[in-house]
């Protein structure tokens, strides 16, 4: 049989993408580990595949990266996260265009353009455009939300996430709660909406009976929501980011009260919002800089090494605590 970049990747002792790298002298000119492997290579007897090299000259080294949408975005923080993670993958290697699906017209997908495209998707409506992806065999990987496409997932459980932060509330003996939910059109609220509603389930609390207000993941609506919900004398309040959760802060100041002596606080995502305040918040930790470069690392793999894999890959997400929920006695 023919000799493989895999069976090369194992006798030198590294990855594939390192052997591909090497191979097509792609960022390590005149390297020792370069040599070592075409070293290896000659040796193997390895003869390159003349129809996957016309391949390869022919790609456009350009990624598509589409979110649902640029416009209306959940927080800023989602893009710079993102596209973050995803160079730290590329390099210099590929050109990263960044798109919202919203502003896509259905059927104008060029496949000679993209080598492939991430989609970080937050709504139902997203699925027409993967669908015209895959059509013209564009590779694609998705991320952030489990989708039922032929194509690789990268995703967190938002749901259970969100059900293990009102667990902790309460377990810290709260039962005077409110929630400030985001963008009741993206699938990221549904999943967390659900969350919190099953923990109060479980521990015999009815979630019709809480006073929840929906914000648009902004700090400004944050503020306003809060400023609505401490009318109920909550003694927490649950946010779906930590951006409102920041802005909840400040009506909880306003009003004369203390984060978490008067009202406890937790948030979502684990973003650096000190700008803010000096609050140390308790949170839910989705780190979307690890999501994209776990999604753009899957899709270089079949780029540049030809490996498809289509799992559904979940990633944790961590309950970090800090200072803004008090322990109630019960």
């Amino acid at each position: 049989m023919a000799v493989t970049i895999k069976d090369i990747a194992k006798a030198a002792g590294v990855s594939y993408s390192t052997v591909s790298r090497a191979l097509n002298g792609i960022g390590m000119e005149n390297s020792e580990s370069r040599k070592n492997i075409i070293r290896i290579a000659g040796e193997m007897g390895y003869t390159p595949n003349q129809a996957a090299v016309s391949l390869k000259k022919a790609r456009s080294y350009m990624i598509g990266l589409y979110f649902s949408t640029i416009s209306k975005m959940s927080s800023p923080y989602v893009l710079h996260d993102v596209l973050t993670g995803v160079y730290s993958v590329t390099g210099t290697k590929y050109n990263v265009v960044v798109k919202g699906i919203d502003m896509h017209e259905p059927g104008t997908l060029n496949p000679s353009y993209y080598d492939g495209v991430i989609v970080l998707s937050q709504r139902d409506n997203d699925l027409a455009f993967m669908r015209e992806v895959l059509d013209k065999k564009i590779p694609m990987v998705t991320i952030c939300r489990a989708v039922d496409i032929d194509a690789p997932n990268v995703t967190t459980d938002e749901a259970l996430a969100m059900e293990r932060a009102m667990d902790y509330l309460i377990e810290n003996g709260h039962r005077r709660l409110a929630v400030i939910e985001g963008n009741p059109e993206l699938d990221s609220n549904r999943l967390r909406h659900r969350g919190w509603r099953t923990s109060c389930l479980r521990h015999g609390i009815d979630p019709d009976g809480l006073p929840v207000m929906s914000g648009n993941y902004r700090y400004a609506s944050g503020y306003a929501a809060a400023k609505q919900l401490l009318s109920y004398h909550p003694t927490a309040i649950l946010c779906f980011n930590d951006e409102m959760a920041f802005g909840a802060r400040t009506a909880i100041g306003e009003a004369g009260l203390e984060v978490p002596d008067d009202v406890s606080l937790i948030g979502f995502d684990n973003w650096d919002l000190s700008g803010y305040s000096d609050m140390h918040l308790t949170t839910i930790e989705r780190n979307m800089g690890e999501i994209a470069r776990e999604g753009a690392r899957v899709l270089l793999r079949r780029l540049d090494e030809g490996i498809v894999d289509n799992r559904r890959i979940y990633l944790n997400n961590k309950l970090i605590i800090r200072d803004t929920v008090k322990r109630l006695e019960r």
